[in-house]
């Protein structure tokens, strides 16, 4: 499969390979599957005499799942043209870009670790374990990753097999790799240069400066130590 633009899909014709219930498994698919926080895209598929039908959230298994609401419509082996919600893809694209500084800052603040988080396309939030909660600061947080989003940094995808991801320096989020099965020998690396560096196989921007600038909305107590913090654009 290609790669494809976090922003702004365009839309990519396949054919389908299975039908099970109401959804469709394809040959190929640009989309992306809830998970990691953030939820699968949506949009319409489109057969070739014009007909469509609403592609409901995409959901993850061995296959990627397609959900729709007219699934009478379509037959294994067609061919379909599948056109993502952009404006949906892009606001979880911006955020979830926005949510891995925020978590990357909020560690080199306080030593607070993200252990959650979930993006909206309109506001998003992340849990974070302190050793003390007295320490937030949400002033200091939300303009420390205001100052980075203006500064024009490159994001870059990588792919890098367990052994280079568990020995460098500056990787964060690793805790979760042992539930991946070894089968798996190489995974997406997301790089906000200078800032952060983890796993992840979310959707994320190519340059900061395509982020808006974030805004505070509220903290809550979540338990010992953790603090679920939510923000949206401005």
């Amino acid at each position: 499969m290609q790669r494809h633009p976090g922003t702004d899909p365009p839309p990519f014709t396949t054919t389908i390979e299975e039908i099970i219930g109401d959804t469709l498994l394809f040959e190929e698919t640009h989309c992306y599957p809830r998970g990691g926080g953030q939820p699968g895209d949506t949009g319409l598929i489109t057969l070739e005499d014009g007909s469509s039908a609403t592609l409901e959230e995409v959901l993850p298994g061995e296959m990627i799942i397609h959900p729709v609401d007219k699934i009478e419509m379509f037959r294994i082996g067609q061919k379909v043209s599948c056109q993502i919600d952009a404006i949906r893809r892009n606001g979880h694209t911006m955020m979830h870009t926005a949510q891995h500084i925020f978590s990357a800052l909020a560690e080199d603040l306080w030593g607070c670790e993200t252990v959650g988080n979930q993006i909206g396309a309109d506001q998003s939030r992340v849990d974070l374990l302190f050793e003390d909660k007295n320490l937030f600061n949400p002033e200091e947080l939300i303009d420390t990753v205001n100052s980075v989003l203006s500064t024009n940094t490159p994001v870059n995808i990588h792919e890098w097999d367990r052994e280079k991801i568990l020995g460098h320096e500056k990787m964060r989020h690793t805790k979760f790799m042992h539930r991946i099965p070894n089968s798996i020998t190489h995974l997406r690396v997301v790089e906000v240069e200078g800032i952060d560096l983890c796993p992840c196989a979310g959707t994320h921007v190519s340059n900061t400066s395509q982020i808006p600038r974030v805004r505070y909305l509220g903290k809550k107590n979540k338990g010992k130590g953790r603090l679920r913090v939510s923000y949206d654009f401005e």
